[in-house]
């Protein structure tokens, strides 16, 4: 992987100067750039294309959310954002954020974001270089600790309001992250959305049953049967063909 290349938004010096600090001890990364509000963040992502933003929550007249909004979803660096407060969590993940970090920040803590953010890029580097990427590992944030996982283990995702519950190892496991996200991680060379609330491991699907007209459901490995969406009925037989293939 090349350089990482960062961007940092926030309205304190102070904090902008504690972020260039923790990345100095990261031997991959450059500071291509700093804004002091909002406003300047949203003409420097626009000018600098980063890889990772860590973006303030809170700043006058335009928050790290309003930047976002002001930015294509295409011109979207990764983002770790970074306030005083853990209010704004939920929106976070639902912005499709990497972490969320609380000031003041740990050394730990941060190394810990890093390396999601490497894990992302490395993603969408495969995926602008394959067809259809699936990685061999996930690394999920979890409430209290990370969730490494391999990615043959994951039955099945569902959402779960503004997270994600991953079915693997025979637990079922809440990460900050929404399924979108991870649908974007994860490819569809191996993983298919069955119904807007639920992607699952083509390898773990044993039998589509139809139950009655216009109603089927997706039998898997376990025993547990997911609604099939009548628009993606079509789209999930191709995907398993192909996966036989």
């Amino acid at each position: 992987m090349n350089r990482l290349r960062v961007v940092i938004v926030d309205d304190e010096p102070l904090a902008r100067r504690g972020i260039r600090q923790l990345l100095a001890g990261e031997p991959d990364v450059e500071v291509a750039g700093e804004a002091r509000n909002g406003k300047e963040g949203v003409r420097l992502l626009k000018l600098l294309s980063p890889d990772l933003a860590f973006l303030d929550i809170q700043m006058p007249e335009c928050d790290g959310f309003d930047l976002l909004r002001q930015l294509n979803s295409r011109q979207w660096p990764l983002v770790i954002f970074v306030t005083a407060y853990d209010t704004f969590a939920i929106q976070a993940f639902d912005a499709h954020a990497v972490d969320y970090l609380v000031k003041p920040l740990h050394e730990a803590r941060f190394r810990r974001a890093m390396e999601r953010a490497r894990e992302r890029l490395r993603g969408r580097q495969a995926a602008a270089t394959s067809h259809d990427p699936t990685p061999r590992r996930l690394i999920l944030g979890g409430a209290g600790s990370d969730l490494i996982v391999d990615v043959e283990e994951i039955e099945w995702i569902e959402a779960d309001d503004y997270y994600a519950a991953v079915h693997a190892r025979g637990g079922r496991h809440l990460v900050r992250e929404s399924l979108a996200s991870l649908e974007e991680r994860l490819g569809r060379a191996q993983f298919v959305r069955v119904h807007r609330s639920a992607i699952v491991n083509l390898a773990r699907i044993r039998q589509i049953r139809h139950a009655t007209i216009g109603d089927a459901v997706v039998v898997l490995d376990s025993g547990a049967q997911l609604p099939l969406s009548r628009r993606r009925r079509e789209h999930v037989a191709e995907a398993i063909r192909r996966f036989a293939g």
